[in-house]
């Protein structure tokens, strides 16, 4: 079994824990003779099962279940919808109704939460309060407006205290809402990464105490639930990726050298402005829009450790999350010779939103904290916000619809939480007092460890009761969310 990392073993040796964690992680550590972890790699990348709307209307029929599916080049029981990991993927326009019957053939509870999608948060639409028991089944009807925004959305379980273990466990897909006309690209791929601990026995590894402190991180680095991928393409060819962290714990830093790389979009429409993909780190539950023009050679896409902090902070190492300290090659890419190809220019972006000059109805500061009784993993769990775990029957904010409010989220803790709202994106004003060089607009905002962001949320068209938390989903299921009503 490899040993944990010296990060690891100083943070949690700190908290005398040191023996739990290397007891609950490295299950399927074996290294294989060339040093690396087993399973295949080099396979072609698959695509997952693809659901289209006609007419304006897309009926599915998702069955979310145990069963045995090829993880990494092995056969694995996780968790999975419709026999696949990750699920299939839902692509629909602006102005669709979706109808989706979620079959509940697992032993939990569960849900359903169309994460980012601007729809109404009541009734059978993306309401996270609704429980489906096993063996029972729920009807959901989500109406994207007709001025719905574009972009690369997902879906996975939200069933408060469940939520890390199902969505780790395999319970994840894409959804795409697509534009009225296609982007001139050879080809479009969409990248679901995630990442699995598997045991001996190809199950699903339960989380130690540690990791839920942490925020679990898999063993497993996983594209379309396949340890690294190929992908090939020819030199001319240019492709439009679009990748989602469907990681219940672990933030992105990718790169792609070699190649031409563009940033479009971020947590949903094209837009202008878009960082480099170096300074576009993606935070659990974010998205990323990629144009690529295709140069021969070969490529890696890479994942590098992120630095989230830690229970004792930075004083003792630093902290890249329990993953590990090394990047990781997310998928190999093949680019063969080419005769090149004239697809025209992508066409610019339209001017996203700016609130930084709009009047302001309200402003409020959220404070998120972290104490030992959460660190030491017990079931309270002191991760909070405002001093409070989640309560599903207390309202924490009540907001007027039709209004803009300004929040800013203070991070008292010593690691870093993205922050999630759900139904209304955000402006993103400042981080750590630096504002964005332009308008910027996410669904989840990392707040560093020790430090504030400020957004400004319009909160209109749909009013409601829902639900703003850590997406670090150990975190939320450990107590830090809230509830906000929107009348």
């Amino acid at each position: 079994m490899e040993p944990i990392s010296r990060r690891i073993a100083l943070t949690l040796g700190g908290l005398g824990l040191v023996s739990a964690a290397a007891g609950g992680v490295g299950l399927w550590r074996e290294l294989s003779a060339d040093g690396t972890l087993p399973g295949s790699t080099g396979e072609t990348l698959r695509t997952p099962e693809v659901l289209r709307s006609t007419d304006g209307v897309l009926d599915v029929r998702l069955e979310a279940a145990r069963g045995t599916h090829e993880i990494a080049g092995r056969r694995a029981t996780t968790l999975g919808y419709n026999g696949g990991v990750p699920g299939p993927t839902l692509r629909v326009r602006a102005g669709d109704t979706v109808r989706v019957e979620l079959v509940n053939s697992t032993d939990e509870t569960t849900n359903l939460h169309v994460h980012g999608l601007h729809v109404s948060p009541e009734g059978t639409a993306d309401n996270v309060f609704l429980a489906v028991e096993p063996g029972g089944s729920q009807q959901y009807e989500y109406t994207l407006p007709a001025d719905h925004p574009a972009g690369t959305y997902w879906y996975h379980p939200h069933h408060h205290g469940t939520v890390a273990d199902q969505l780790f466990g395999g319970l994840y897909g894409a959804i795409v809402v697509e534009e009225d006309d296609a982007l001139p690209v050879t080809r479009e791929r969409t990248l679901v990464i995630a990442d699995i601990t598997l045991d001996g026995a190809g199950a699903v590894a339960a989380p130690s105490a540690p990791e839920r402190m942490m925020g679990r991180e898999g063993e497993l680095l996983l594209v379309n639930g396949q340890r690294r991928p190929r992908l090939r393409a020819a030199a001319g060819e240019r492709e439009r990726w679009r990748i989602v962290n469907a990681c219940a714990s672990r933030y992105l830093d990718l790169s792609l050298a070699g190649q031409s790389v563009r940033v479009i979009g971020r947590d949903g429409p094209r837009s202008t402005g878009m960082p480099s993909l170096d300074d576009a780190v993606l935070a659990p539950g974010n998205r990323l829009d990629l144009v690529v023009d295709m140069r021969e050679g070969a490529g890696e896409l890479v994942a590098a450790p992120v630095d989230r902090g830690g229970p004792m902070g930075r004083m003792m190492g630093g902290g890249t999350g329990a993953g590990g300290d090394d990047p990781v090659v997310v998928a190999d890419l093949a680019v063969a010779a080419g005769p090149g190809a004239d697809l025209g220019p992508v066409p610019p972006a339209a001017a996203p939103r700016d609130l930084r000059g709009a009047p302001v109805d309200g402003r409020r500061t959220l404070r998120f904290a972290m104490s030992m009784g959460g660190m030491m993993g017990g079931d309270g769990g002191r991760f909070t916000i405002d001093g409070r775990t989640f309560d599903p029957e207390r309202v924490d904010r009540q907001v007027r619809l039709g209004t803009v409010e300004e929040w800013t989220i203070v991070n008292d803790s010593p690691m870093n939480h993205p922050f999630h709202l759900h139904v209304w994106p955000m402006q993103v004003l400042s981080t750590g007092g630096v504002e964005p060089p332009a308008p910027l607009w996410l669904d989840v905002v990392d707040v560093p460890a020790g430090q504030s962001v400020t957004v400004r949320v319009p909160f209109e068209d749909f009013g409601g009761r829902t639900v703003y938390h850590c997406h670090i989903l150990d975190h939320e299921d450990l107590g830090m969310m809230g509830v906000v009503t929107a009348r």
